[in-house]
This record gives C-alpha cells, structure tokens and sequence, in this order.
C-alpha cells in the first residue's frame, strides 16, 4: 500500500496551492478519502473528506469557499485545492484512506504548507 502527498510549499496570504495524494495497493472506490492539517503544536485535524464513490464531501468550516477537494479514480488519486489561502492554513498536510467497513485505515507522509509573508 502507497500513500504519498506532493504539493506543499511556501506561498504568501491569499496564494493558492494544489496537493496531490496518489494511491496504490488497495481498492481505491472502497475508500473514503480524507485530508488532516496539522498545525504548529496542534493535533492532527480533519480538513476535508470524500466518500469512495466520490459522491459527497465535508469541509471544515474554516476552509468551505476556499479548499475544493476532489479524485481522479482512473489515477487513484485525491486532491486539494487551496485558494486565497491564509497563515492559519499552515501546517503538514496528511492524506487519509479509510476503508468502508472500518477495517484498514493508510496514512502518507505528508506535505509542508507554510503560509507565510
């Protein structure tokens, strides 16, 4: 099973970011996939989730407007899009998968993104 997130950065207020997750080694459908920040002496915190089929997706309500999350199924692949971004968007940015049945759950590496002047 693969996991990896690409697409941090260091980029100023009100700047965009895209990341990526690309997957491998599981069924991607049967997945929800999510994204979790975690910010600078902070827990890991959830910013957005899709289900598996792609169907519906939650935002925390500190990102709604401004993230767009969506997948890629023929690549296995989520992404997050991150407009008019702000400093309190800083933080590592870590890819979810969670199985259906509750039964595996596969985290990567994570992605730095600094906010930042």
């Amino acid at each position: 099973v693969h996991v990896v997130e690409s697409g941090g950065g260091l980029v100023q207020p009100g700047g965009s970011l895209t990341l990526s997750c690309v997957t491998s080694g599981f069924p991607f459908t049967d997945y929800a996939m999510s994204w979790y920040r975690r910010a600078p002496g902070l827990g890991r915190a959830l910013v957005a989730a899709m289900t598996g089929t792609g169907g519906s997706t939650h935002y925390e309500n500190s990102v709604k407007g401004r993230f767009t999350m969506s997948r890629d199924t023929s690549k296995s692949t989520v992404y997050l899009q991150m407009n008019n971004l702000e400093p309190a968007d800083t933080g590592m940015y870590y890819c979810n998968a969670h199985e259906g049945w509750g039964r595996y759950d596969y985290w990567g590496q994570g992605t730095q993104v600094t906010v930042s002047e």
